[in-house]
């Protein structure tokens, strides 16, 4: 919490001292089915297909695209690629 009271240009003093790495988020990958295909070794429309099913992450939506953390992948492709749902759904 910052108790500085004091304001230079808009922004309190204790901002202002912050270095640019502590301002930094990292960005996070998001890799889309052909992406994530080339990764697997196998077409975009079958990277929808294991998502449907279960056999893989589902990923997320941004708008109307459907996406994967390239970190979630390859976390996932580490761990010997189990499936992420049960059969039944």
């Amino acid at each position: 919490m910052l108790t500085e009271t004091t304001v230079t240009g808009g922004l309190p003093q204790a901002v202002k001292a912050m270095d640019a790495e502590e301002l930094t988020l990292p960005t996070p990958r998001a890799w889309n089915a052909v992406q994530v295909g080339a990764r697997l070794g196998c077409s975009g429309r079958h990277v929808y297909r294991m998502a449907d099913s279960g056999m893989m992450p589902w990923g997320f939506k941004l708008l109307s695209l459907r996406r994967w953390d390239a970190d979630e992948i390859e976390n996932w492709i580490t761990e010997g690629c189990p499936p992420v749902r049960k059969a039944g759904r």
